[in-house]
Formats: structure tokens, C-alpha cells, sequence
């Protein structure tokens, strides 16, 4: 695993989360809104993605839409790091290759999502710190759990006298899952949609089809990982009993079936967040 790929595949995206990361803010409050509450049943802070950014600024300034972005800043740069290198790895050692020297369309996806998962366990705690610095809110505003973090290194030290080591991995298996189907849907879908925009010559210019491909790639990964990116944040955002156990969930499969049970698929977060991750 070369260094040189290591540190590229990181800082491509730090600058990235600059703009984004304000985008993610509101996706982590409006997830947690109506936690495990039957829809019409709670008072909405957030209503759509604009209100959202409106009344955020609003209660707690512009600065307020940039909370979370040291460990957001931390999360991006290892995942990606380990996306990038262990994908280049395996092209350059051939072990995506078939028989006859070609790419493997399934070894691709293997090795997307082993990057994925590889990524997402070793920057767990960072995207655990910044959904928990992200829901953080006014009062009048707030939804979900809040902690009560004052920086990322308080927040390290925080979760550790709580859970020990353990606790600041808690919820990453449901992290591992959420990237593990982001990875390997970006990777199916952006080569074969290229292929696809040329072949019937929709979109032939090379930086064209590079950008529509990369539009259409990144929509089904929102559609496929949003499920996922709700329970994660769920899991990640619960507060702890003195035992470092969830009090909300026991694990992500118990997570699920009380979201459904209280919410509904449709109901509220999945719907909502749904539309904050493809404005992302």
C-alpha cells in the first residue's frame, strides 16, 4: 500500500468537506427528528432541507452549520485514505484481474467495499464525535440526544470514561454496512453508467459523462445507503446508561425493527433524509 496513495486519497476530500459538511448537519438533525415517535405525533424544528439551513442559522448562527467539522475533517481523510489505497492495491497487484487480464465487474466490488469497510472501522470514533457534535442544538431546536461535548478532544475523553476503548466503537457495525453497500454501489453503477451514456451515445464528451455518470452513481448510492446512514446515526447518537450500554438501542438489528415499528419505513426520517443526501 503505497504512502503516496494513502495521503492522496485522503486530502482529496478534506477539501471537500468544507462545503459539505454543513449539508451533513442538517442530515444528522433531521434524522434524529421524531425519534421513534409515530409521525404527526411530535413538533417538527426542521421542516425540508431549506428550512432546515434557515432555522439553523437562525438559533445558533452560520458557525452553527459547521459544528462537527474537526472530526468530520479526521473521518473523511482515513476513510478515503484506505478506499483509495486498498482499491489501487489491488488493480496494481492484479488481483481484481480475471483469467484473461480484464478488470472483474465482482472482484471490483469486492475490493470497493473491502476499502469501505476497512475505512469505516478505523474512523469510527471521528463519525461517532461528529454526528454527536452535529446534533448538538439550541434548545429550541433540538432533537435526539444531546451531549454535552465541548470539543472533539472532550468528546474523545468523554465516550472513554464512559465505555472504555470499546465505547468508541460502538455502532460502527452498522457504519461497517453502511459503507460497505456505499462502496460497492458507487463502483457498480459509475463504470457501467459511463459505458452505458456512450454506448447509446447520450452524453459522449469525455469530462461530460465523466460528471453525468458521477450524478447518476452518486443517486443510487443515496438511495441504497440511506436506511443504513439513518440506523448509523441512530446508533452513534444514543446516550449511554452507567453501564456504557445504548438506552435506546441494543444493536442495529434491534434499531431497525424499533425504527419500523414506530416510525413506519416511510415514516419521517427515512423519507426526509432521503432528500438532504442528494442535495450532498
Amino acid at each position: 500500500m503505497a504512502t503516496s496513495d494513502f495521503m492522496l486519497g485522503g486530502l482529496a476530500s478534506v477539501g471537500a468537506t468544507f462545503f459539505t459538511n454543513p449539508i451533513e448537519v442538517i442530515k444528522t438533525r433531521i434524522q434524529l427528528q421524531g425519534e421513534l415517535a409515530a409521525r404527526g405525533t411530535y413538533v417538527e424544528p426542521y421542516k425540508g432541507v431549506l428550512n432546515a439551513f434557515i432555522t439553523v442559522a437562525k438559533n445558533e448562527g452560520i458557525l452553527g452549520l459547521q459544528k462537527g467539522l474537526v472530526p468530520a475533517l479526521n473521518f473523511q481523510f482515513i476513510i478515503n485514505s484506505f478506499r483509495l489505497s486498498i482499491y489501487t492495491m489491488a488493480v496494481d497487484r492484479h488481483w481484481m484481474h480475471n483469467k484473461n487480464g480484464e478488470i472483474s465487474y465482482g472482484l471490483g466490488l469486492m475490493w470497493g467495499a473491502m476499502g469501505g469497510v476497512v475505512g469505516s472501522f478505523c474512523s469510527s470514533p471521528f463519525f461517532m464525535i461528529k454526528t454527536q457534535l452535529q446534533s448538538q442544538a439550541a434548545k429550541e431546536i433540538a432533537v435526539g440526544y444531546q451531549h454535552s461535548h465541548t470539543s472533539m478532544s472532550h468528546a474523545f475523553k468523554q465516550i472513554y470514561n464512559e465505555g472504555g476503548i470499546f465505547g468508541l466503537w460502538r455502532g460502527s457495525t452498522a457504519a461497517i454496512v453502511r459503507a460497505a453497500i456505499g462502496s460497492s454501489a458507487q463502483i457498480a453503477t459509475f463504470g457501467k453508467t459511463k459505458e452505458l451514456l456512450k454506448a447509446h451515445d447520450l452524453v459522449s464528451h469525455p469530462t461530460l459523462n465523466s460528471f453525468s455518470a458521477g450524478l447518476i452513481a452518486g443517486s443510487v448510492v443515496t438511495l441504497a445507503i440511506t436506511p443504513a446512514d439513518v440506523i448509523t446515526t441512530r446508533l452513534y447518537n444514543q446516550g449511554v446508561d452507567i453501564h456504557g450500554r445504548g438506552i435506546y438501542y441494543n444493536g442495529w438489528l434491534d434499531c431497525i425493527v424499533k425504527i419500523l415499528r414506530s416510525e413506519g419505513f416511510y415514516g419521517g426520517t427515512l423519507h426526509r433524509s432521503l432528500t438532504s443526501k442528494l442535495v450532498h
